[in-house]
């Protein structure tokens, strides 16, 4: 008989009486596991319904199979205990929402922006979803104006800031306009980088107005005013440029204490008038289009930016401003009187210009008391302006006009007829030439009399008979030659 007494099953296996709620919940102490605690684990199998977990436990943990996504086994994962009794149980997704409040408390404390979705619209603001949570945008918080569709946001997403926020998230008020103030504050204090004098940028034409045109320079408004738009004089901005177009500027002066931006297309582009120096001079024939009028003359275009004067007294004998070859848009061609090159002004004729100097030998070519014809260009009350040749003007005092004294000279004188006329004087020096119509007549008068004269008496003297020649011979009188 064996004095040695064997151990019991008890002694060997002291976990043998046991429950297997007693055991997990040993182990559960041993791990300090605590309901609703975070644990980091990985997912060991799937049977069924439910995800097995390990969390570093003696025994693996259960989850719903709906919450592993795309997770498969293998794959690492945080969960929340929901359980301990009768088993161990876990949830992902609350894993995810907890961390997901942690994070927008911490966006919120911190004022860091959130992604958002507006899922809806209600009488005061928006409802916009943000990682799953319910949150209010009010309605002056979704734009830096008042919306002008106010529907225009709805299924769209964008970066809000928290700006209130209950403990339980209940409460969850954000705003995006103060997102963008922020993100218009850091693009300006960017732009302002590089917005110095003389700087070429490229903007977006942001708005039109009568007075110039507002240029977004990204994230700043500069201010192209209407003269420095183009070199053409008399343009609308509307002419030049459209909303959203891209253009080129030149930075002309800032102020970023008053935050004005002045800025130059018309700088950039090439000045037409380095052209016209070049290309013409005094004399020079040109083509245009009649662009305006004015009460002392009209304004043609020569070339795109450029346009000269035709003073009323270089309008063609006969022509007026109300004449329809002379309308906004007409075609003109004439010649430059002058070109001002500092002052930028050119100064055009629709008249013939003279070659050369038409008075360096006008004595000569008109002599006193010889008989011209010319064109009327004008009438004053002093007499009338006939032109006789491109660059030679002269005057038919009223009192030699042959119009009676007080009489109308408009009335007999149409500019642009001609006159034929005697010439009174001429001072090439002082460049004026008289003439008279009295003595233009007079003259005619005198040669038709002369001719009549010399008619009558041809029709007077007798015819010599052959009596009287001999008469005459006798006489020692020779008949004169004809009779």
């Amino acid at each position: 008989m064996n004095d040695d007494k064997s151990p019991t099953h008890e002694e060997l296996n002291p976990d043998a009486g046991q429950s297997f709620e007693e055991a997990l919940a040993e182990s559960f102490q041993h791990e300090e596991i605590q309901l609703g605690q975070l644990v980091t684990g990985y997912i060991m199998a799937v049977t069924g319904d439910v995800a097995l977990i390990s969390v570093g436990g003696k025994t693996e943990a259960l989850m719903p199979r709906t919450e592993l996504g795309e997770l498969r086994p293998g794959d690492g994962l945080d969960a929340v205990v929901t359980a301990v009794s009768p088993e161990l149980r876990v949830s992902h997704q609350q894993a995810i929402e907890r961390r997901e409040r942690e994070a927008l408390r911490g966006a919120y404390e911190n004022a860091i922006p959130v992604e958002g979705k507006v899922t809806g619209r209600n009488k005061g603001g928006y409802d916009i979803s943000i990682a799953g949570i319910r949150a209010f945008c009010p309605m002056s918080q979704i734009d830096m104006g008042f919306p002008r569709n106010v529907d225009s946001f709805l299924g769209k997403s964008f970066r809000f800031l928290i700006t209130e926020i209950a403990e339980d998230l209940s409460t969850l008020v954000v705003s995006r306009t103060q997102v963008l103030k922020e993100e218009r504050e850091q693009a300006m204090s960017a732009a302002w980088e590089h917005i110095v004098p003389d700087a070429v940028l490229e903007g977006e034409v942001k708005s039109i107005r009568d007075f110039g045109v507002f240029v977004d320079l990204g994230g700043v408004d500069g201010m192209v005013h209407v003269t420095e738009l183009s070199h053409r004089a008399g343009v609308r901005p509307s002419q030049v440029v459209s909303v959203g177009q891209k253009v080129q500027v030149k930075v002309l002066e800032t102020d970023r204490a008053k935050n004005r931006i002045s800025l130059s297309i018309k700088a950039l582009e090439i000045d037409p008038w380095a052209e016209i120096l070049l290309k013409y001079a005094p004399g020079a024939p040109f083509e245009g289009t009649v662009a305006r009028k004015t009460d002392f003359g009209l304004f043609v275009e020569i070339l795109p930016g450029v346009d000269g004067l035709v003073h009323l007294s270089q309008l063609p004998p006969g022509k007026s401003l109300s004449d329809e070859e002379l309308a906004p848009g007409a075609a003109v061609t004439g010649w430059i009187k002058e070109v001002d090159g500092e002052r930028r002004r050119l100064s055009l004729t629709l008249r013939e210009m003279a070659t050369g100097d038409p008075w360096a030998d006008a004595a000569e070519r008109y002599p006193t008391g010889g008989m011209v014809e010319g064109v009327v260009e004008r009438v004053a009350n002093f007499g009338v302006f006939v032109e006789l040749e491109p660059g030679l003007t002269a005057l038919v005092p009223a009192s030699e006009s042959d119009v009676a004294k007080g009489g109308d000279l408009t009335a007999s004188f149409l500019p642009g007829s001609r006159i034929t006329a005697s010439v009174l004087t001429v001072d090439a020096a002082r460049k004026r030439i008289s003439l008279s119509l009295k003595k233009a007549k007079e003259n005619k008068a005198s040669r038709e009399f002369r001719r009549w004269s010399e008619d009558r008496k041809t029709e007077r003297e007798p015819e010599v008979t052959a009596f009287g020649a001999a008469l005459m011979k006798a006489m020692h009188k020779e008949p004169e030659s004809g009779q």
